[in-house]
């Protein structure tokens, strides 16, 4: 199987907006790799034509971004109120999460949860369009990106080995995001550590492939991940895959060895786990893992998105599914390992890559319920299902605020 661009989803942003000075300064040579890439897989930019920003998407907070996406068809993403709220409600969240971070640039969580969460603070921050080297955040992100490099182990998993028990389960969870953080931040940065992350990044790569490849007790579990041990009846999950592929695909687009065959096994494990009958993506492919959840629906469309697949039949339908099981409900849970944050990150990120009707039908009611829900000191409360309410409310924050950036379209990994 070869990839094509398409499948890979390559767009060239053209940056318009105020604050976009740094994030284009600073993203030169990440522009450059996306730039070579193209070149050498004739990718033709699709926003050459785009049209004149809409007055009615400015926003009115100093530090207005770039839009790119200002429109699905003729159709604004968001109204110029929308723009004023989302901007305030991201801009107060992030002013927490600065004030929160510890003296060696992590975000306080359960141990077991570093650098996971350290990394989703800092996309946050990134989604925003801030970057280490310079502005109002600079000192923030240089230090969280300077702590997870500091979690890189001899054998290149990136993550906080606590007694020993950090091997077990939530490892590869924190290798993954981290490695995603460092691979959308490795263009923004400047030597020497831009050189950091790049040693980094190569080292998890070799751990992820290694991980790819432990041998599976089920043949169709091939080409997935999940915990770095054996663990239930499953030896792959969607939740650990997705966060892997999402950190391939990061490298990858900044020019990091990622051969095709890595995407492609793990593609193939995403599309198993679609469930025809029930016209969403599972966690597992068998037993008690055979559920489908917010999260893991919404993880399997940005998963096929990834691929160029968003509009694919599995894609249309999960969206529908996503529709049907909304977030009106703040901090409530639809199934036992359902986590209302985690999966509002998921299937925002993934209506937006579905575009149209998907994201007008979904997105303006969770800006509502979520700046509804916000603190007033910015935050968002911790997850109310028992299993992740130990990472805290800086994880949440993240999570929500990343759960808003869409319309930025900021972030590589998650552009359109």
């Amino acid at each position: 199987m070869s990839l094509t661009p398409s499948e890979f989803g390559l767009t060239v942003h053209v940056s318009r907006g105020k604050a976009a000075g740094s994030l284009v300064r600073r993203s030169l040579s990440m522009g450059v790799c996306l730039l070579l890439v193209a070149a050498a897989w004739a990718v033709v930019p699709q926003q050459a034509n785009v049209p004149a920003a809409d007055p009615s998407t400015r926003a009115t907070a100093p530090s207005s971004l770039p839009r790119e996406a200002d429109r699905f068809g003729a159709r604004p993403v968001l109204t110029a109120a929308q723009w004023d709220k989302l901007d305030q409600s991201v801009d107060r969240a992030l002013a927490f999460l600065a004030h929160s971070q510890e003296r060696d640039g992590s975000f306080r969580t359960h141990e077991s949860g570093q650098p996971a969460v350290t990394s989703l603070c800092a996309m946050a921050f990134l989604a925003r369009g801030h970057v280490p080297d310079e502005g109002e955040y600079r000192e923030t992100l240089g230090r969280a990106v300077d702590y997870v490099l500091g979690s890189q182990t001899a054998d290149g998993t990136i993550m906080r080995n606590i007694d020993g028990r950090g091997s077990q389960f939530e490892a590869n969870y924190n290798h993954a995001i981290a490695g995603l953080m460092l691979g959308e931040v490795y263009g923004m940065t400047s030597s020497p550590r831009q050189e950091r992350i790049r040693s980094a990044i190569e080292q998890a790569l070799t751990l992820s492939r290694k991980e790819q490849l432990r041998p599976k007790r089920f043949p169709e579990d091939r080409g997935g991940w999940r915990y770095m041990r054996q663990f239930g009846v499953t030896d792959a999950d969607l939740s650990v895959t997705a966060w892997e592929l999402m950190f391939l695909r990061s490298a990858r687009n900044a020019e990091f060895d990622v051969p095709e065959a890595w995407i492609a096994e793990a593609m193939e494990y995403v599309r198993r786990t679609f469930d025809r009958r029930e016209r969403g993506f599972r966690y597992g492919l068998r037993g008690e893992d055979g559920y489908c959840s917010r999260g893991m629906v919404g993880a399997g469309v940005v998963a096929l998105a990834l691929g160029g697949e968003h509009e694919s039949e599995m894609a249309q339908l999960a969206g529908k599914w996503i529709l049907h099981h909304g977030f009106d409900r703040y901090n409530s849970s639809q199934h036992p390992e359902d986590r209302y944050h985690y999966s509002a990150f998921y299937c925002s990120q993934a209506m937006f890559q579905l575009g149209g009707s998907y994201w007008f039908d979904f997105f303006p009611k969770l800006l509502e319920t979520l700046v509804a829900n916000q603190n007033r000191d910015g935050s968002w409360a911790p997850e109310a299902n028992g299993n992740d309410s130990k990472y805290g409310n800086l994880y949440t924050t993240a999570l929500a605020v990343l759960a808003l950036s869409p319309p930025y379209q900021i972030l590589p990994i998650y552009q359109r």
